[in-house]
């Protein structure tokens, strides 16, 4: 009888939840920063933001400790794919990021029939805006009707009914809303008429 009391006792109170921190470089767990790309970051990052936490995993003791059940071959091995690893990444991000600067927005001002025209802007997916978001942005901000099409080469574009290709260029130079990470210098303004 008094074993099924213990037991009940036991099962009435509620396990606490585990508290994980969680790197604010890579994302992962602290303790499994060292499987992810940017090592050294995340290091730096657990030492200035959590400094009670860093000896715990990177102190001489710590370190002592993994090394003990490692050879020094397999120790170096790691150093080495961590290093490369790092590399990798920060070339990637580079990469990214030059081609991001190269890319350019194009806000073509296209004519229908007599005075009526339509915008269609062109290469804001390089700078990470979503594109449906942008379109129904821009539909409520000039009360007209935007979509999200298929150009003729085959990418994607906003078309925005009326001429409010000025408009759009001034938005871009100000950053509002959604175009904020786009940068003005890439910004081209195309006037297209018709034939």
């Amino acid at each position: 009888m008094a074993s099924t009391e213990s037991a009940n006792e036991s099962a009435s109170q509620p396990i606490a939840p585990v508290q994980v921190l969680y790197c604010g470089v890579c994302t992962f767990p602290v303790e499994y920063c060292e499987f992810g790309s940017h090592l050294t970051k995340c290091k730096e990052w657990l030492e200035k933001e959590h400094p009670d936490v860093y000896p715990r995993y990177y102190s001489e003791e710590a370190l002592q400790a993994k090394l003990g059940t490692l050879s020094l071959e397999a120790q170096s091995k790691i150093d080495k794919d961590t290093a490369k690893k790092e590399k990798k990444a920060e070339a990637k991000a580079n990469a990214e990021k030059e081609k991001k600067m190269k890319s350019q927005v194009t806000v073509k001002r296209i004519e229908r029939n007599r005075r009526k025209y339509v915008t269609a802007i062109h290469g804001l997916e390089a700078f990470d805006v979503d594109l449906k978001k942008a379109a129904k942005f821009f539909a409520q901000k000039f009360a007209t009707g935007a979509s999200v099409t298929k150009n003729t080469q085959g990418f994607d574009e906003i078309v925005v009914q009326g001429d409010v290709s000025v408009d759009i260029v001034e938005m871009i130079e100000e950053g509002v809303g959604l175009l904020k990470g786009v940068p003005k210098e890439n910004v081209v303004e195309v006037e297209e008429k018709k034939k």
